[in-house]
């Protein structure tokens, strides 16, 4: 039977079939990951949709270690790319080695050629290697020489920033950041999540260990199911009022039109449709709720709206901004 045409009776027990990983996958991260919760949901959100993600917090949240403690909950192959200024998109992608007995070159593929790929402070890069990374985002292949190469699938990278260190950084352009699906703020831990820490790191012992306990098959069948969620015509029009309230505030009655340089663009859209169906299958439902939307509207939004230097001067970011939008519209 055809997905689109089960009953949301149905849906919800495909949902409750395609993710019973989820809980196992959890559990795993949570030998590791203290705390946190909110990271270790957009990571696994992250997956379910099939969209990158870029980390941004402070040193010593756990950004790094939260993706490689995911990898290696997963049956996939894992990089650790150190983003450095010396960087060269070679390193990345691959090079033409020459071979001078043979007089042939033969191709040496770069570390990119993995199902995850940890981006690790991509900021630290200069331009020509961000771009060499964000187009293997975006076309799911590298050019090496006159060939070719499709990345293997899944294929996700996940990137961490420094937002306080910005001395020898690259800040990565507004256009090259709209490739990633979500940006996620990390913030401190509460002082009982931190406790727990210490209880748990503060040892000169090697950190608990995780297995790998998701195929890649689970993983592809699960994204399957995420795209066949009901979403009513409601929330599809609840989803395209959001974006569009970035771009014409007044529209809305909304007083924000001093504090916007531009809105988000029709990828917003579409991200934020498949954000809220992943974020639904998470919560174990086979239908879109308004609060699946408003859920992961920042992280789908925060780096796709450019205030103005008018909100800079007040103190406004794209955060605040998004949370007016999110307050005030009518929700469906």
């Amino acid at each position: 039977m055809n997905l689109e045409q089960l009953s949301i009776e149905q849906l919800n027990a495909r949902v409750k079939e395609a993710g019973a990983f989820i809980p196992t996958l959890q559990a795993e991260m949570k030998k590791v990951i203290v705390g946190q919760q909110y990271l270790v949901d957009r990571l696994i959100i992250g997956l379910l949709a099939n969209g990158h993600l870029l980390l941004e917090g402070v040193p010593g949240l756990a950004k790094t270690l939260s993706v490689k403690t995911l990898a290696a909950c997963l049956d996939t192959t894992f990089q650790r790319i150190q983003f450095t200024p010396d960087l060269l998109p070679a390193d990345l992608i691959g090079t033409q080695i020459y071979n001078p007995k043979e007089g042939t070159f033969h191709i040496k593929q770069g570390p990119v050629f993995a199902n995850i790929v940890l981006a690790d402070e991509v900021n630290r890069a200069p331009a020509k290697v961000q771009s060499a990374l964000l187009e293997a985002m975006q076309e799911r292949q590298v050019t090496i020489g006159a060939e070719t190469f499709v990345l293997p699938d899944p294929f996700l990278v996940m990137a961490t920033e420094n937002p306080i260190e910005q001395e020898g950084t690259y800040p990565l352009p507004e256009a090259q950041v709209d490739r990633f699906m979500l940006k996620c703020r990390i913030t401190y831990p509460s002082i009982t999540e931190e406790r727990a820490i210490l209880e748990t790191m503060a040892t000169t012992q090697p950190i608990a260990t995780t297995q790998p306990v998701v195929k890649t098959d689970t993983l592809l069948q699960a994204r399957q199911v995420v795209d066949r969620l009901y979403v009513d015509d409601k929330i599809k029009d609840y989803i395209l009022h959001i974006v569009f309230a970035t771009r014409e505030p007044e529209r809305y009655q909304l007083e924000l039109g001093d504090y916007l340089r531009y809105g988000a663009s029709p990828r917003a859209t579409i991200y934020l449709t498949i954000g809220a169906r992943a974020h639904a299958f998470l919560q174990g439902r086979g239908y879109v709720t308004p609060q699946d939307v408003k859920s992961i509207a920042p992280d789908i939004l925060r780096h796709r709206v450019m205030v103005s230097y008018e909100a800079e001067a007040e103190e406004l970011d794209s955060d605040a901004i998004i949370q007016r939008i999110l307050n005030e519209l009518p929700v469906p």
